[in-house]
């Protein structure tokens, strides 16, 4: 995983996380941050294991830890977020030993991630929508009632 700790510790890497964090303060839904990464990275390689997808850990990872990377943006610039995030995403991944045909898949599948029509692909972007919309714990969200996702969005049980 030395590649995903390149990450973790690449400048423009914590300085978009510091903008998220800073964006969403006094957020009371869903925050974009570390927590929400590694739970869609974790349960990403999950979904990757029990499809017998075959994808590369580093390259899971790596489109978990930067899809919401670019949420600051959409605050600030409205720039939709999956934009902003695939725009942001390349020169982190370049710097951090990632191939021009795995970022090219990376990238891909964050501009996607919202499109839910790719949720039955077997393939990243499949994976990372369906990962991304499994991490929400909605059953523990103080503010569930005041949330603007549909009934059917929230995640009232635990899957993974």
């Amino acid at each position: 995983m030395n590649r995903i700790n390149n990450i973790l510790s690449n400048e423009k890497y914590c300085h978009y996380l510091q903008l998220n964090e800073k964006e969403e303060e006094d957020r009371v839904f869903c925050r974009h941050g570390m927590v929400h990464f590694l739970d869609v990275a974790r349960i990403g390689w999950i979904l990757n294991l029990e499809k017998g997808l075959g994808l590369d850990k580093e390259v899971v990872y790596a489109a978990a830890l930067l899809h919401d990377i670019g949420k600051h943006l959409q605050y600030t610039d409205k720039i939709a977020h999956e934009e902003a995030s695939a725009w942001l995403a390349p020169p982190v991944l370049m710097e951090c030993g990632y191939s021009k045909e795995e970022i090219l898949l990376i990238t891909e599948a964050i501009l996607r991630h919202r499109d839910k029509t790719i949720a039955e692909e077997k393939n990243l972007a499949g994976i990372l929508y369906c990962a991304d919309k499994a991490s929400r714990a909605c059953f523990l969200c103080s503010a569930k009632k005041e949330c603007n996702w549909e009934e059917y969005k929230k995640n009232m049980q635990i899957t993974y």
